[in-house]
């Protein structure tokens, strides 16, 4: 008996979540994603409030984030999925010049940023180099990063001993005390001195405010990693 040979098999599409106040812009946008083929549109919306709680349901691979959104900004929505929605990179699809915003864009956890006015091509190309862990920006923004001094950053972090340094990173990938113990093998008490200490060296107010420094420090090395990424294209 002849077997007849299998049919191929389709690659997954990836899911890319759209965030997106104009109407024309969405449409446009979901009608060329949907084309290709190994993307999809799995879910839309138009402002920061609404796109939350549809990202945590779809888990989409990629979200497209405009900065210009109606209530809360588009940089303050990439802070949120970058803390509680690491899985689900963002690129940042906008108006708004990215001399000045796609720096900050990076800094909140962005993986990307491109201008609306940019062909359709580099728009594709922009949506497979973050689907595969790749910082995408123009020449000109790489140009203005490379030639940003960075070195003056974070100075406090340099402050902290290797193990101060440890639980701090802990801390930025969402650990509280107790996990942080158990990571360490360390006792509570243990981490609870660390965490004292830099807090202390860091000018942390607060065990918030701690958190949130240390949220902001490890986006800080995504987006420095990134840069040394960009340097091989």
């Amino acid at each position: 008996m002849n077997r007849q040979p299998a049919p191929p098999i389709s690659p997954k599409k990836k899911g890319v979540y759209l965030v997106e106040d104009h109407p024309i812009t969405q449409q446009g946008l979901c009608a060329l994603l949907n084309l290709e083929t190994d993307l999809k549109i799995c879910g839309q919306a138009t402002t920061a409030e609404a796109a939350l709680p549809g990202i945590s349901s779809t888990k989409p691979d990629l979200v497209i984030v405009d900065i210009a959104l109606p209530g809360r900004d588009g940089i303050e929505l990439i802070k949120n999925i970058a803390a509680f929605h690491p899985k689900s990179p963002t690129l940042v699809l906008s108006t708004m010049d990215e001399g000045i915003y796609a720096e900050r864009a990076l800094r909140a956890g962005a993986m990307g940023y491109i201008m609306k006015h940019e062909p359709v091509e580099l728009l594709l190309q922009a949506v497979h180099h973050v689907l595969a862990g790749k910082v995408y920006l123009s020449e000109a923004v790489r140009s203005k990063l490379f030639q940003h001094s960075m070195d003056g950053l974070f100075r406090g972090v340099e402050q902290l001993t290797d193990r101060e340094l440890e639980v701090f990173r802990l801390i930025g990938e969402g650990f509280g005390t107790r996990g942080i113990a158990e990571k360490l093998n360390l006792s509570i008490s243990t981490v609870e001195t660390h965490r004292t200490n830099i807090k202390d060296k860091l000018g942390a107010k607060n065990a918030p405010d701690l958190a949130k420094q240390a949220i902001t420090w490890q986006n800080e090395q995504k987006f420095k990693s990134g840069l040394s990424d960009l340097r091989q294209y």
